[in-house]
């Protein structure tokens, strides 16, 4: 009775297994990444072809690939056929014989192929022996993917004009997206052969925590170009190809997944770390000579303004500018801008005269010179704010 049952179990497979066949998948959403292809069949009882077997899929079988889509076909567990270009696909390798389709051979030896494939289904009990598997795969961007650094993040704050080279902690937040560019690679290490559509929400979270980590070097790459963590934003394109050279080991040649687009949203810095730039780069501009005088200049027209309106009396406030400015060193701004214009350093106390230089021209009528060796006409010196003796 068995026997009897396998044989009649094996033809019926045979002649069921026979009809051509028409694969689809409906669109895939932005949270699908994979999902197995499906028979067309009429919902209005038209088909014949439905007692077929779900794994088979028979010689000459069309498979409609859109827009979108990359398809494989699992032949008993391994990749035998893949298209990425929205097409129809006819698979006419197929182990599974069909009557109804053979490319160069006649209806008798297709006959002939199917009634040894009788044979082979009776051996196993009138079962097929066989799994044949479509999969079909997201390879549209698949965007709206959040993050955020729990922690503070190091980034190098690198300014060559200035000499600045000082590691910083930053925070930053925004939006990713990623994109299926090797789906053999992501069918053989992360979905597999699956029955039910393989959604985002199985790997978003293994994918996030790793592009975290991959940051603070993506961060280094960027820092180097001499980008500042404020116009981060701005090389969001750079950071992307920054990030997918540290992530290809990890995500495109174990995942075949890469970053699509890195969008930042904000990054900030404690306000420690930016007080301490501002003070470096306040601190470099005064290297150079002539900022420093005009910056000295600036500070001795508000200490004048600070002296007239002195509540004790203008003097007293001159004479207390004066002796402040004695204190600390009596470098004018003729000499600051003489350097600056590379006529050499400045002297304590005014511009000293060079060894074999022209004498200065004598004192004009009516001037007096100061201590500080600025001549003036007025009551006090226009530079240290020291009476006339």
């Amino acid at each position: 009775m068995g026997l009897l049952r396998a044989g009649m179990g094996a033809v019926g497979g045979v002649l069921a297994d026979s009809w051509r066949e028409c694969f689809y998948c409906n669109s895939l959403d932005a949270n699908t990444l994979v999902a197995k292809g499906h028979k067309r069949t009429s919902a209005q009882g038209r088909s014949s072809n439905t007692l077929g077997e779900d794994n088979i899929i028979s010689d000459g079988s069309v498979i409609a690939v859109n827009e979108g889509q990359y398809m494989i076909i699992v032949e008993q567990g391994a990749v035998v056929e893949a298209c990425g270009e929205p097409s129809e696909f006819v698979f006419d390798s197929s182990t599974e014989p069909s009557l109804f389709f053979g490319e160069g051979g006649s209806l008798g030896e297709r006959i002939r192929a199917s009634f040894e494939r009788v044979g082979t289904r009776f051996s196993f009990g009138g079962d097929t022996g066989k799994d044949q598997r479509v999969y079909f795969f997201n390879a549209k961007e698949i965007v709206g993917n959040k993050y955020g650094t729990a922690a503070p993040v190091p980034f190098r704050v690198v300014d060559n004009n200035i000499g600045l080279d000082v590691d910083i902690s930053v925070r930053c937040n925004g939006e990713y997206s990623y994109r299926i560019v090797d789906p053999l690679m992501f069918y053989k290490n992360v979905c597999g052969n699956v029955e039910q559509p393989y959604t985002r929400d199985k790997i978003d979270s293994q994918l996030k925590s790793e592009l975290l980590t991959a940051l603070q070097p993506a961060f280094a790459r960027i820092s180097a170009m001499g980008v500042r963590y404020s116009a981060v934003p701005a090389h969001t394109k750079e950071l992307a190809q920054a990030l997918n050279e540290e992530l290809s080991q990890s995500w495109g040649q174990m995942r075949g997944i890469e970053v699509a687009a890195f969008g930042v949203n904000s990054i900030v810095a404690s306000p420690e770390d930016e007080a301490m730039i501002k003070e470096l780069q306040k601190a470099a501009v005064m290297r150079d000579p002539t900022m420093a005088a005009a910056n000295l200049a600036a500070s001795q027209a508000d200490a004048m303004r600070m002296a007239a309106s002195n509540s004790a009396g203008a003097a007293v406030g001159f004479m207390g500018m004066g002796m402040a400015n004695a204190m600390g060193g009596g470098v004018n701004m003729q000499g600051l801008y003489g350097m600056g214009s590379g006529g050499g350093a400045p002297a304590r106390g005014g511009a000293a005269p060079a060894a074999g230089a022209t004498a200065a021209p004598a004192a004009a009528p009516g001037t007096w010179t100061c201590s500080c060796g600025t001549q003036n006409t007025g009551r006090f010196c226009g530079n240290c704010g020291s009476p006339r003796p």
